[in-house]
């Protein structure tokens, strides 16, 4: 997926005047932010597990060498077979090696973030495959040659009548508007391509190393289908997925669904071990795994190695007020909302999404709602530190920084300016005590008023309260 996230502020302010945009974000706050909080107070002892989540996953990146060799060696002995890549190239270079090598003509998918990382549905048409995308909200992502805008909702951009729109055109019969009758028409438009595929390619939400299994989490039976009916099975995943035991995977499962969609659990846990048996009804014949690192080890050698407990729930995005305001393509890459502003530097290079970092109002809503307590806020806040030690900011912004520190370091000189401040604010309210132009800070009232001070600072007003009540 081409990298726009160096153009964060002109794609943000294009998603802000797009009104078919207003109206299905709405969704957002009445399914997944209202969902979560009324599943969440099913569970007793929440903040107990949200920590043995959090720990489980931090044990999991402590050790990672060690429970990948685990994962391989367990996966190996029921018959898969374990690729490693060191980039994204590696990626679509091995995934087309193995669809070369069985002669595939066809793959179809099921939902996968790291595929779009590496764009391997590119790679694969060029080298003659078809591709085709078997989630309801990727499959219409592919049929109008777009990129998902969520991690779990792909298509939560589109209203209902732009999907109506785009089932007419593209698939050439009466426009519809009931939804059951769109998804009817989608499956019946699906379903051959499972029967014909030659390869199913798949995520993994975690892989598991004392069994060596995949497994996926989905609302739909394509997921299903697209490990089991094909005769060649790939499924990539991040290095970082892996969890020691199927126990550590029952407890993440308590918080993801809950944390993702609102639900108690999902419709589909589908784990995957090894090629079909010679008593099993289904399955692959062949099961390929890719382990990616893609940057997750450089990502684990510093200090923001935090983000990789990420169990890619979107709960950060659904409950953040910028993202629920201009959506996920303003991001410019795979992975938008917090914990996109914090993986696309890492994975791209801090100079290539400067904005992404200051794409947040550091709420903490963010970090409040992650299922594994990834501190979020503090990790954007870093990037900013970086992005300065760096000078990638605009030289107006670290001088205006630099001034600031000046005369913060120095209380006396601090005061007398704020003093000075404050009364020019003060003096240029209108008759509503409210500032309609913020010199120097034109972004904060070009889309609001903002109340004017009244005049003093507030340790004035404080010295003088306190002057007062001694007085009586």
């Amino acid at each position: 997926m081409q990298v726009a996230s160096m153009f964060f502020r002109p794609r943000a302010a294009e998603k802000l005047a797009d009104p078919h945009l207003r109206q299905a974000l709405d969704g957002l706050k009445s399914r997944f932010v209202a969902g979560r909080a009324n599943v969440m107070v099913e569970l007793d002892n929440f903040e107990e597990i949200r920590e043995a989540a959090a720990q489980i996953r931090q044990r999991a990146l402590d050790h990672l060498d060690f429970f990948l060799e685990e994962f391989e060696r367990n996966a190996s002995a029921r018959g898969a077979t374990v690729h490693w890549a060191e980039t994204w190239a590696d990626v679509t270079r091995i995934v087309c090696a193995i669809a070369r090598d069985n002669a595939v003509r066809k793959a179809v998918k099921s939902k996968s973030m790291v595929s779009e990382e590496c764009a391997l549905n590119e790679a694969l048409e060029a080298a003659g495959i078809e591709v085709v995308e078997t989630d309801l909200g990727e499959y219409i992502l592919q049929l109008g040659n777009e990129p998902p805008s969520h991690i779990i909702a792909p298509v939560i951009h589109k209203t209902k009548d732009q999907v109506s729109d785009l089932f007419a055109e593209k698939h050439h019969k009466a426009r519809k508007t009931d939804i059951g009758e769109m998804t009817r028409e989608a499956r019946e438009i699906l379903r051959p391509h499972f029967l014909s595929a030659d390869m199913g390619i798949s995520g993994a939400n975690f892989i598991v190393a004392e069994t060596g299994s995949t497994l996926i989490v989905t609302n739909e039976g394509n997921g299903r289908m697209v490990t089991t009916l094909p005769r060649v099975h790939v499924a990539i995943t991040g290095i970082e997925k892996v969890v020691p035991t199927l126990e550590d995977v029952a407890t993440l499962m308590r918080l993801l669904p809950r944390s993702a969609t609102g639900q108690s659990i999902s419709n589909y846990v589908s784990i995957t071990t090894g090629t079909r048996g010679a008593d099993d009804l289904d399955g692959p014949e062949q099961f390929h795994i890719v382990l990616l690192d893609g940057g997750r080890s450089r990502i684990l050698a510093s200090e923001f190695r935090e983000i990789l407990r990420c169990i890619r729930c979107g709960a950060c995005m659904n409950h953040c007020p910028v993202y629920q305001n201009v959506g996920g393509h303003a991001y410019g890459w795979v992975y938008p909302g917090p914990m996109g502003a914090v993986l696309t530097p890492n994975y791209v290079g801090i100079e290539n999404a400067l904005d992404l970092p200051h794409a947040a109002t550091l709420c903490n809503q963010c970090g409040v709602v992650c299922p594994v307590k990834i501190p979020l806020p503090e990790l954007l806040r870093k990037l900013r530190e970086k992005q300065f030690d760096l000078q990638l900011r605009p030289w107006a912004e670290r001088f205006a920084l630099r001034a600031w520190a000046f005369f913060a370091s120095r209380p006396s000189l601090y005061a007398a300016i704020s003093g000075i401040g404050v009364r020019v604010l003060h003096w240029m309210r209108d008759r509503r005590g409210m500032l309609r132009h913020l010199p120097f800070g034109g972004g904060w009232t070009d889309g609001r008023d903002m109340p004017a001070p009244a005049g003093r600072t507030f340790r004035a007003l404080y010295a003088q309260r306190r002057q007062s009540r001694r007085s009586q």
